[in-house]
């Protein structure tokens, strides 16, 4: 018979990591929820009006998607800084600075329309894309702690917090105006308001409550549980990176591209702010209230199936939008729920592929530096989508966005029977 106080060493040190870690991974995502809810808030100003304030600034609709373009371009810049501080000192620095390098931009932007400057509007725009910069990378930081099997759910729980302030954001447009005319500033900047203080909220939540860390923590855990370490991950990044960052890039450009100029579509064809407020709200929402179902697809039926849903559903969307005549509210609004959902299953369907592809030791980099290509593929789509708009219409730019975004599904099946054939080979 064994010496009892031998074995009674040699069980517990897992058996009490695993209670304990189960406890810090709610934790942390209760604290991610309530961070991702407020900067949902703060989102609102760039998507629904940045590019209407834009073009009253410059006299000039032919650059309303300028506004996205820069504040995308923004988010890629931030992408960089935002990973390699969360690499170095955990995810807590990293996405609180985004936030509040986003509140400034904010508050700079308010500034700009009030001094009517657009120097200062295009600076601070590039600031606040640091605040959607957060709220996405916020995704990451939620699958730090999860299970490999478990990681597209543990993602698209974060993703869908954002749904409240989303939605809020958009039909806060009125009332946020009217606050701004009481303070005797530009009634399209009474979001951006709304925005900085959503942004600050955000980043005091993640720095007062996001302990301990969960990706410095994940770290401790192969060492301290073997193979069996929720965190495990490659030694090196894998041949599914690519696929994965394919389908992230493609969603954004094409959400980005049609959802910019829909606004500027609607206004041109007799609706109000209210409207098209309501469009994007109905959007917003669509993009991340499905991220629950597209998290347990993803894990029941694995990434590559869904990168073909994914790339189903954003044609779907840009057919719809293409077809639908510029009067019909119902049709526009079911083409940007489609492009919203299709959007919802790119992003939980390409992060699972990302993190699953990437070792622990560069993880946080590493998808710092797939956030960049998404936030330029959205610059390019923002850029893109009034120069296309109006140089031919909006049908045909959704159209092509449509047919550009089905690239995905092929891609995938293609790099899936790569990686299976190399596998199998070794």
């Amino acid at each position: 018979m064994g010496h009892p106080s031998l074995a009674s060493t040699r069980t517990p040190p897992t058996a009490a990591l695993a209670p304990s870690l189960s406890a810090v991974q709610k934790r942390t995502l209760t604290v991610l929820l309530v961070s991702q809810v407020l900067s949902g808030v703060g989102l609102a100003a760039g998507v629904t009006v940045a590019g209407l304030l834009a073009g009253r600034m410059l006299h000039d609709t032919s650059l309303s998607g300028l506004p996205i373009a820069l504040l995308t371009a923004g988010s890629a810049g931030a992408a960089v800084v935002i990973g390699r501080v969360s690499q170095r000192l955990g995810r807590r620095p990293g996405l609180a600075a985004g936030y509040l390098t986003g509140a400034l931009g904010g508050a700079g932007v308010v500034v700009a329309a009030t001094l009517g400057s657009p120097a200062l509007l295009f600076v601070s725009l590039f600031l606040y894309g640091a605040g959607t910069t957060s709220n996405l990378q916020a995704r990451y930081a939620g699958a730090d702690l999860a299970a490999p099997h478990q990681r597209a759910r543990a993602t698209s729980t974060v993703i869908v917090a954002t749904t409240a302030g989303g939605i809020a954001g958009p039909l806060l447009t009125n009332p946020a105006g009217h606050l701004a005319t009481a303070l005797h500033l530009p009634e399209l900047t009474g979001l951006f308001l709304l925005s900085t203080v959503a942004f600050t909220l955000a980043a005091l939540t993640l720095l007062l409550w996001l302990r301990p860390d969960p990706l410095v923590l994940a770290r401790t855990l192969p060492a301290a549980t073997g193979e069996d370490a929720p965190a495990g991950s490659p030694s090196r990044p894998g041949p599914g990176l690519l696929v994965g960052v394919m389908v992230l890039v493609l969603s954004q450009l094409v959400m980005v591209a049609v959802m910019t100029m829909t606004p500027i579509h609607m206004h041109a064809h007799g609706f109000g702010t209210t409207a098209s407020g309501l469009v994007i709200a109905l959007h917003t929402g669509s993009m991340y209230l499905p991220s629950p179902l597209a998290g347990r697809l993803v894990d029941r039926f694995g990434a590559t199936a869904m990168s073909v849903v994914t790339a189903g559903t954003l044609l779907t969307a840009g057919v719809v939008a293409a077809l639908a005549p510029g009067h019909s509210f119902t049709l526009i609004t079911l083409a940007l729920i489609l492009l919203g959902v299709g959007w919802s299953f790119g992003l939980v369907t390409g992060t699972a592929i990302v993190t699953n592809s990437t070792p622990l030791a560069t993880r946080a980099k590493i998808q710092g530096l797939v956030d960049v290509a998404i936030a330029v593929a959205g610059a390019v789509g923002g850029l893109a989508s009034g120069i296309v708009a109006a140089a031919t219409s909006y049908p045909i730019l959704a159209a092509l966005s449509g047919a550009l975004a089905f690239v995905a599904a092929p891609a995938a099946i293609v790099a899936a029977r790569r990686s299976s054939a190399r596998a199998g080979s070794t």
